[in-house]
């Protein structure tokens, strides 16, 4: 464990029955090559050791001995083992003038500009994990040379489902256009047949990605918004990800938000760095000083294009963005009346244990996804004492951390919105799964703190045992459990293990491990005086 805390168990007597400019880089952008990769011959002892995966270096400073040259740059390995007798490039020594942005931390940042956090100065204090404060002047060191261009292309608020789409009503909007969406249908095995429309809405909301951005994407992609496409891959693949196993409409938008979601939270949250194309192999630095609404769809177009279609679909001024706008009106507008998203001093609401007092369960997840696999590592799961593992009844309670309106039950989900304004797209929000259907409580309902939710099931997505998933959102933002904004529930703090699942509930001096099999270590109960 990496936080300075003493590993002190937890023992429990009771047994467990099992906008401002951000200052612009001067280093030269990625350009992709006119050829497929061949490995130059300068480069060709290493072919045995290193995968053929490069980047072009555009700058005369980053030429070798003898350069092959490809469109408009000079060829280079892109490997983190170093290449001796290769001449090195010049990196300006004046440090970058970077303004933070909303949801900023000093990690992230660090990770990004390809620094350490100590190497990174600024006037005001540098909190060592906290939101950093929007605009907040940093100095970083220039270490990156060659990167993709740092011009955004999508805030954030139109990547996540947020205020500036509270009011957008998906079915009203594909009612009015002409094309293969408004009449298309799709049976589904926990709602039987379904439009168009309510598939997309449907993994919009459950992801928290922004519906405008799905129907523009689809319509890019395939012409299914506005037209009637007629090639095979089109009807089959709308989103452009061609696999025999996620063909239709709603695998296709499952398979487009986790990209989404990757780009996105992973630049959040400081894990993703470069882009690879996965059609010809080339590797692409981000710019370090994008935001993560930009970071996810250069990240989504790195799937479905190789470099040279990616540069022409991520071109402001030609490619996706300028057919967003078309589409939907200016984004940068809309964004301008609901950004930031991270207000300054954002801070988690008092949140209890989500299970009744004096009762003993485990902590059997870590932080892991929200919703599907990837994207922010926001949820933690917990499971009720039971005398027989896997998915059976449960007589236990899934309870209300807060008190908040009931906005959304159905299919294992209950949705609490804290702010009580019956959007999930405002405010704090908590997301509950694999709540049994047949016990949940009704949308619409105002709950207290610590009333009954229903009971903890296997329903609603794919679950090995009986347990209840829960995870934040504030402003239709997944919140990760380990991050700027802990997951605090009745003191007990949430920290990331090496992977997802894996991780610690910490209180003080004491530790509970989070075991999907529900060790002695992972156990936790609420009492009564936490409760109050």
């Amino acid at each position: 464990m990496s936080k300075n805390v003493r590993r002190k168990p937890l023992v429990l007597l009771l047994g467990f029955l099992v906008v401002s400019h951000w200052a612009c880089l001067s280093t030269p952008y990625f350009i992709p090559p006119q050829a497929s990769p061949t490995l130059p011959e300068e480069l060709a002892l290493f072919a045995g050791t290193l995968p053929p995966t490069y980047v072009i270096r555009p700058t005369p400073s980053a030429t070798l001995e003898s350069p092959t040259t490809v469109g408009q740059g000079s060829l280079a390995l892109a490997t983190s083992t170093p290449l001796t007798n290769l001449p090195t490039e010049t990196v300006e020594s004046l440090p970058i003038l970077y303004n933070a942005q909303a949801g900023d931390t000093l990690p992230a940042v660090a990770v990004r500009f390809g620094v350490s956090p100590t190497e990174i100065t600024s006037p005001d204090p540098l909190p060592e994990k906290a939101l950093l404060q929007p605009g907040q002047l940093l100095f970083i060191p220039r270490r990156l040379a060659n990167t993709t261009s740092s011009e955004r292309i999508l805030p954030d608020s139109e990547l996540v489902y947020s205020p500036s789409a509270a009011d957008f009503d998906v079915e009203a909007y594909v009612a009015h256009t002409s094309g293969k969406l408004r009449t298309y249908e799709e049976w589904m095995k926990s709602t039987g047949t379904v439009s168009g429309a309510q598939v997309l809405q449907r993994v919009a909301i459950e992801n928290s990605i922004n519906p405008r951005l799905l129907l523009a994407l689809l319509e890019y992609q395939s012409g299914w918004v506005n037209g009637q496409p007629s090639e095979a891959n089109q009807l089959r693949y709308p989103m452009g990800y061609i696999d025999p196993f996620q063909p239709a409409l709603f695998h296709q938008l499952v398979w487009a938000v986790n990209q989404l979601s990757i780009g996105y939270y992973g630049w959040r949250e400081g894990r993703l760095t470069e882009l690879t194309f996965v059609k010809d192999r080339y590797r692409a630095r981000l710019a370090p000083d994008l935001n993560a609404g930009s970071v996810a769809l250069l990240y989504y177009f790195a799937q479905t294009h190789d470099s040279q279609g990616w540069l022409k679909a991520v071109d402001p001024q030609t490619g996706f963005p300028a057919f967003y706008r078309q589409m939907f009106g200016d984004p940068w507008e809309r964004a301008a009346a609901v950004e930031p998203l991270y207000p300054p001093g954002l801070e988690q609401p008092p949140l209890s244990l989500p299970f009744e007092p004096n009762q003993v369960w485990s902590y059997t997840g870590g932080p892991h996804g929200a919703w599907e696999r990837d994207g922010s590592y926001a949820a933690l799961d917990f499971a009720p004492p039971s005398l027989e593992p896997g998915c059976v009844a449960s007589n236990a309670w899934v309870t209300a951390s807060a008190a908040g309106l009931v906005v959304r039950s159905e299919r294992g989900l209950v949705v609490l919105d804290l702010d009580g304004d019956g959007r999930e797209q405002t405010g704090w929000v908590l997301i509950y799964l694999h709540v049994s259907s047949e016990s949940s409580v009704p949308v619409g309902t105002w709950v207290a703190r610590g009333d009954r939710l229903g009971h903890p099931s296997c329903e609603g997505g794919i679950a090995t045992g009986t347990h209840v998933h829960i995870a934040r959102k504030f402003n239709g933002e997944w919140i990760a459990a380990d991050g700027p904004v802990p997951f605090n529930l009745s003191g007990w703090i949430a920290v990331a293990g090496e992977e997802a699942y894996k991780g610690f509930l910490v209180r003080g001096d004491q530790v509970v491990v989070a075991n999907i099999n529900a060790s002695r270590k992972s156990f936790i109960m609420l009492s009564d005086a936490e409760l109050r």
